[in-house]
């Protein structure tokens, strides 16, 4: 049977509360029900985020009324199965990242939920101890298969964070729906290595007090569950991306995903901000050798050796990169590919970074069919400088023509 949610009486709040509960009311009021409203806020009081007015107007457009009941479908058995098997690699990479969240949050009353890019439950983690109501709040939306999007329970983390793409906070009476204020819940979205929305992260409390800084943590757990699904993403080589200098960190190392031919097929956050490319399906159409000036021939070796390289970045930054095999069949390397190729013509194993400069100077110089001036641009260097490194590398054959046409 359909479980309807009426609102009750908080908790007594805090001052925090009790400061927000009037900047709230008085929102409300000028949005949702229309009033002409001419009370100032108090000094420094927090005011209503922008995405919370526009979810609001959403729901007004829809026909949705605050007063209106909120109902909780019931979800079969065999609807809940299905969810999960479809987003079985979902839940299979968050699940562990839940479980530490469960435990993280669990004397403050908040638990997760991790849903679809639809607002549709896929995972749960653990219930916390609560008052009767609150426990039947909770079990209310804490169910594999229930649909929690915005279209049908209005303004929520959940929405929100699905509809602007970022991380929030919403509490109490920031809801929609008069029924819903006895939840505070903080959200993130959840992109894949694609780079593409696939769900978003909640944690929601009943008859809390206010935990702004949940949403920091939504945040972090969030990115936990994209690194998890980059690790799992079949690629030949994955690459761990850090700044030279800083420790390694899981949460905050780069991850890009290469195939056997070194273009890109994945990466996390964190790499397409170091890499300056917001969206996957930019990175998609690049080479490796697009975003590095190194040989892809030497991040394949530096993966057998298990060295980390420093590598530079055609933008001139260097950056330091810890390739690891990310295949599933064990294969060797591809054959050298680009300027790698001249290198290992010449039987050397292991290219001297002297070698490796020469290779990609000749690379550019072929780049820019023979002009010395272009390619010299191109590298951010003289044209001597150009002359001088690939005649001192002793290269075979006639040099460049330097023409500027």
């Amino acid at each position: 049977m359909p479980a309807s949610v009426r609102p009750f009486s908080p908790t007594p709040p805090t001052p925090f509360d009790a400061s927000r509960s009037v900047v709230i009311a008085e929102a409300r009021r000028r949005w949702i029900d229309g009033e002409a409203v001419s009370r100032d806020l108090p000094a420094g009081a927090p005011r209503i985020e922008p995405w919370i007015t526009r979810s609001w107007q959403r729901c007004i457009d829809a026909g949705q009324r605050s007063q209106d009941l909120v109902t909780f479908d019931a979800v079969s058995k065999a609807v809940a199965k299905r969810v999960a098997e479809q987003h079985h690699a979902l839940v299979s990479a968050a699940r562990p990242v839940i479980e530490r969240l469960s435990r993280a949050i669990a004397d403050t009353r908040y638990f997760a939920i991790l849903t679809d890019t639809d607002g549709i439950v896929v995972d749960v983690g653990s219930l916390p101890g609560g008052t009767d109501a609150a426990d039947r709040h909770a079990r209310d939306i804490a169910r594999i298969g229930i649909d929690l999007s915005e279209r049908a329970v209005g303004t929520t983390a959940i929405g929100a964070a699905l509809a602007e793409h970022e991380s929030v906070w919403l509490h109490g009476g920031e809801h929609f729906f008069d029924a819903t204020s006895v939840y505070s819940c903080a959200g993130a979205p959840l992109f894949g290595p694609e780079g593409d929305c696939i769900g978003m992260l909640d944690l929601t409390g009943v008859q809390v007090a206010e935990r702004p800084e949940l949403r920091h943590l939504a945040s972090q757990s969030a990115r936990g569950i994209e690194n998890a699904l980059v690790q799992r993403h079949p690629c030949e080589l994955l690459l761990h991306l850090a700044w030279p200098g800083s420790a390694e960190s899981e949460s905050s190392d780069g991850l890009l995903c290469i195939d056997a031919e070194g273009r890109v097929t994945g990466a996390n956050a964190a790499a397409r901000q170091m890499l300056h490319q917001p969206l996957l399906r930019q990175l998609a159409t690049l080479h490796c050798n697009d975003l590095f000036a190194l040989p892809l021939d030497m991040l394949f070796d530096a993966s057998r050796r298990g060295d980390a390289v420093e590598v530079p970045l055609w933008s001139g930054l260097r950056m330091r990169v810890r390739p690891r095999r990310g295949g599933h069949d064990g294969r060797d390397r591809p054959a050298a590919v680009g300027a790698s190729a001249d290198v290992s013509a010449a039987g050397v194993d292991r290219p001297r970074l002297r070698d490796v400069e020469t290779a990609l100077i000749r690379k550019a110089v072929t780049d820019a069919r023979g002009n010395v001036a272009e390619a010299a641009r191109a590298l951010g260097i003289s044209r001597a400088t150009v002359y001088r490194k690939l005649w001192h590398g002793k290269i075979a054959g006639r040099g460049p023509r330097d023409r500027t046409d």
